[in-house]
């Protein structure tokens, strides 16, 4: 592993890089903040998507505790979900561990002196680190807070002090018997009956019979008071131990929370109406405007191709135009409907379109879309 550090004025950001002998991979950026609430220096590890560079849309974002611990195991998880269509495309957030105990834990306990500073941290996320994030990158409005242990009661602790900074939530075996059952105390008292914007939390557990009680406590809470706008759900993993837990559980929590996320088998075929109706639906569970992917109006411009019913896929190809101009791939695809349809000129402006913007972004698919374009010179020189 390679570490650049490039020094800025109120931070210090660098690249995590995977190297082999073929390729360097940037797999993500490190940013030190000089925090005035927390009274040090803080690191944070920033994954963006893949596309991040090629458009300008703006993106969810995980906020990941014991970030050293699950920065790469989270992102890729992200990245693969995010590329088989199961979830959008993410920011992650992954913050370094000063003092975890400290940190996480909601009490100041006798004889235990770096305890109690979860308020003091909340405030460092709300007032510093997310103000931050969404002035340095292109996130947009949806949160979601992902802890493990005392990570995950930590999650429980903003859910019930902090309700409208994060969206949803994945706990994974918090350590809710801190302080004689604190947090659970704490959730008869502070759960609220009613999340307006609409919250979900996801919470897990392995085999860790001494967690059962609190979890089973914290659930008996969430199921009598039945929160309007709240989605609960709580998980049991016999499988998984206190270590191995994490990582399946960030998967199935993201596959929880984004259930229906998918564009549904054969809806694709129903029409460009019936695909946008699925994202407006998607745009109001979340809270924000949802467009329908690039790669969801291709398939549906292919599968227009593919029955020779092309001026359908031009104009489906055409609109993946408007909506992302920044992408070298719709023009391609749409140089491929023009060729298709014999109007060879307007074809060959679209391949040169693609070898032009793919040319700036280093696309992979650069020897393509010049082939293409080679070749429609040659038709049209014929």
């Amino acid at each position: 592993m390679k570490l650049t550090i490039k020094i800025a004025v109120t931070f210090l950001l660098g690249l995590i890089i995977i190297g082999t002998d073929a390729q360097t991979y940037s797999i993500g950026e490190i940013i030190t903040i000089n925090s005035e609430i927390l009274g040090e220096e803080r690191g944070i590890i920033v994954y963006t998507p893949f596309s991040y560079t090629e458009t300008k849309q703006t993106y969810p974002v995980m906020y990941l505790l014991d970030g050293d611990a699950h920065f790469h195991h989270a992102s890729g998880i992200v990245q693969f979900m995010s590329s088989r269509g199961l979830m959008p495309e993410m920011i992650v957030v992954a913050i370094q561990n000063v003092d975890r105990t400290k940190d996480f834990s909601p009490t100041r306990v006798a004889g235990q002196p770096n305890t109690g500073g979860a308020d003091n941290f909340m405030h460092f996320l709300s007032d510093e680190l997310i103000p931050l994030v969404e002035k340095k990158f292109r996130a947009n409005p949806y949160r979601i807070l992902t802890g493990h242990s005392f990570g995950g009661e930590f999650a429980v602790f903003a859910l019930l002090n902090e309700p409208d900074l994060f969206d949803a939530y994945i706990a994974i075996s918090p350590y809710l018997m801190y302080d004689n059952n604190y947090m659970v105390k704490e959730a008869r008292a502070k759960l609220r009956s009613n999340y307006p914007g609409g919250v979900m939390f996801y919470m897990t557990v392995g085999d860790e019979p001494n967690y059962f009680e609190p979890l089973g406590a914290f659930e008996t809470i969430i199921e009598e008071k039945s929160p309007v706008g709240f989605e609960f759900k709580y998980v049991k993993m016999p499988d998984e131990n206190h270590g191995s837990i994490p990582h399946m559980s960030i998967y199935k929590g993201l596959e929880w929370i984004y259930s229906g996320w998918g564009i549904p088998d054969g809806k694709i075929n129903d029409g460009l109406d019936a695909i946008n109706q699925h994202y407006a639906d998607l745009s109001k569970k979340y809270g924000y405007e949802i467009k329908s992917p690039e790669y969801v109006l291709n398939l549906l411009g292919y599968a227009y191709l593919q029955n020779e019913e092309f001026e359908d896929a031009i104009r489906v190809f055409q609109e993946n135009v408007k909506r992302y101009p920044e992408s070298s791939n719709v023009y391609d695809s749409l140089g491929e409907a023009f060729e298709n349809n014999n109007q060879f000129k307007e074809a060959l402006k679209s391949y040169k379109k693609a070898v032009k913007i793919g040319s700036r972004e280093m696309s992979h698919n650069l020897v393509i879309y010049t082939t293409n374009m080679e070749r429609m010179k040659e038709k049209l020189s014929e």
